[in-house]
Order: C-alpha cells, then sequence, then structure tokens
C-alpha cells in the first residue's frame, strides 16, 4: 500500500486519491448545475439574470431573510452577497426592507418576478428529477443513500470548522 504525507498524518494514497476526487466532483457538479441552469434561462431568453442568482431566489423561496441568514442557512455559497442582493433588486427580484430593530440589517424576500424565476428553476429540477426515475439513472435507494453520505460529510466539515474555534 503507498501512502502519501498530508501534514502531519500519513494517509492511505488510496483513501486520499478517492476524497480528492469526491472534492473535485463535488467542485463541478456545482458548476454543472450552474451550466444547465444558465443554458434553461438562455433557451427562455432570460438573459437578464444569472444562475447564481437564479439558484439564490429558489433556495430563498417564500423566505425572508437578511443578507448574513443566505449563508447561514445554505442559501448562497459564492461571494458577493450584497452584489448580487443589489442586482435582483434593482432588476425587481426582489424586494428589500431596513430592519425595524436593527436598522444596519437589510430583509430581502422576491417579488412576483422573483417567484416567477423560482417557479421556472424548481420546474427544471421537477424535469430532471422525473428524467431521472423514468430512465432508472439513479434508483430512489442510490439517491438516499447519497443524500445520506453527504450529509454525513456537512456535518464532519461543520465540525471541522468549529473545532478551530
Amino acid at each position: 500500500m503507498t501512502v502519501h504525507q498530508a501534514g502531519t498524518h500519513m494517509v492511505p494514497r488510496g483513501y486520499l486519491g478517492d476524497y480528492m476526487d469526491m472534492l473535485g466532483m463535488l467542485e463541478r457538479l456545482h458548476r454543472l448545475l450552474l451550466d444547465v441552469i444558465k443554458d434553461e434561462f438562455e433557451r427562455l431568453s432570460l438573459l437578464d439574470i444569472n444562475a447564481v442568482q437564479a439558484l439564490l431566489l429558489f433556495n430563498i423561496g417564500e423566505n425572508e431573510v437578511t443578507a448574513g441568514e443566505l449563508k447561514t442557512r445554505g442559501y448562497y455559497q459564492g461571494s458577493n452577497v450584497s452584489y448580487n442582493l443589489k442586482k435582483l433588486v434593482d432588476a425587481g427580484y426582489m424586494h428589500h426592507q431596513r430592519c425595524q430593530i436593527d436598522r444596519r440589517a437589510v430583509r430581502v424576500k422576491l417579488t412576483e418576478k422573483g417567484r416567477k424565476i423560482r417557479t421556472i428553476v424548481g420546474e427544471l429540477f421537477a424535469r430532471h428529477a422525473s428524467t431521472l426515475d423514468e430512465k432508472s439513472v439513479l434508483e430512489k435507494g442510490a439517491l438516499v443513500y447519497l443524500n445520506g453520505s453527504l450529509k454525513t460529510l456537512e456535518r464532519f466539515w461543520t465540525d471541522q470548522i468549529r473545532y478551530i474555534y
């Protein structure tokens, strides 16, 4: 068995290689998801909103949140939260309002125009799920296992961050 030194720990090469493959796959899948959304919006000639913004609208849904809550609730994964919120407000996809309690905080929620985008993304995902199911690309059991594994990985990484502080 070959080993690879990662920091001060010796890690079996096979496990490290599999872990690195998984990390690369997660990155590629997220970028590919954004490309799929972008292609759908281009097909529909919706060119005033990008895939990151559309996914943000989808994730917010009917909730009313502050900019800070977007990341903590997992609605937004990138940087430039303020930039994307400003663009969405300017384009009429979101309402914003200063919080009564903390005037520094701004609460945002979808407008009717934003809800239409959310519906489009939801319908795209529903079509994908239906096709995956009909063609048995991923069986339900595999999807349940995959989701469980990803949740376990999420908890592990969250614990790693908490451990640092």
